[in-house]
């Protein structure tokens, strides 16, 4: 089977007539027709039938049809890629990152990125920091922000930022008139909670054994952001990433340091084969500046 018997074919389905293809293909109608009918000796099956010069689609044409537009759909996304490339700086990005930095913080890199390669097509894919981690070692991202450690092999793996996580309080409750809130003074307070599997939870539970107590929650989630919202709601006491933090409008909210400290790494994560992309440089670079600037080296 020819690209020019499909060309044909697709041509006469469009237009409706073999006239209107011969003159879209530039061919004769003699031509066309015996192309047609090269194409169903080849397929062994009757795609037109013809009747008083007229020829009439059968339920396989149509079917055909289908198959032939997705292929050039195909064709017209090798295209695009092709035309991107030949740009400067033209290409696709792909790239995974942990809520905490999805929301406000990759969104502002990008902003800042556009400028600079206003031809790079760029593929957020927001996900858990355990999916991130999967993803680079199926070798399906250019790289990825995920929280640390880390737990597979098979990934490079570079420190982006070391800091702690916050508390989050209403700036009406007490609490917020200090320096600090500590994990002595949630004792009888109720906490907004993480899911068992998430670090976090795990660094807090540490936390409250640690003065003989137990996370007292009646609300859980596993998105920074959400909790912050729940505290604005008065469901509680938070402990969030600062990035959330630091994006998160603060009306009716304090963000106090908390203590113990509870360290919130974040790793660059790559593919171990993947060579990596000027663009890709380009971003990472652009989020170190951004992070440094709210002060999480």
């Amino acid at each position: 089977m020819k690209l020019l018997q499909l060309s044909a074919f697709r041509e006469v389905m469009l237009t409706g007539t073999v006239s209107g293809a011969a003159a879209m293909l530039g061919r004769s109608q003699s031509a066309v027709s015996r192309i047609l009918v090269s194409l169903e000796e080849e397929l062994g099956v009757k795609l037109f039938a013809r009747r008083r010069g007229q020829i009439m689609p059968t339920e396989i044409s149509y079917q055909l049809l289908d198959e032939i537009e997705r292929a050039y759909n195909s064709f017209d996304s090798l295209a695009s890629a092709a035309s991107r490339l030949a740009k400067k700086g033209g290409g696709h990005l792909q790239i995974s990152v942990m809520p905490a930095l999805g929301i406000t913080f990759v969104p502002l890199a990008l902003q800042r990125f556009a400028k600079i390669y206003p031809n790079v097509r760029v593929s957020v894919d927001v996900r858990m920091s355990r999916e991130i981690e999967e993803r680079a070692v199926a070798q399906s991202i250019d790289f990825g922000l995920a929280e640390l450690p880390l737990k597979r092999t098979g990934v490079e793996v570079d420190l982006f930022s070391e800091s702690a996580y916050v508390s989050i309080v209403r700036s009406d409750h007490l609490l917020a008139r200090g320096d600090a809130i500590t994990v002595e003074q949630l004792r009888d307070e109720t906490v907004i909670s993480w899911p068992s599997f998430n670090r976090a939870r795990q660094l807090l539970d540490h936390a409250f054994h640690s003065i003989n107590a137990s996370v007292k929650a009646t609300h859980e989630t596993n998105f920074s952001i959400t909790a912050f919202e729940m505290v604005r709601c008065g469901l509680g006491i938070a402990i969030i990433d600062p990035y959330t933090a630091h994006y998160a409008a603060r009306e009716a909210v304090a963000v106090l340091p908390f203590e113990p400290k509870l360290a919130f790494q974040v790793g660059i994560i790559r593919p171990s084969s993947k060579p990596q992309t000027e663009a890709a440089r380009s971003l990472i670079s652009i989020m170190a500046e951004m992070r440094d600037e709210i002060g999480l080296k």
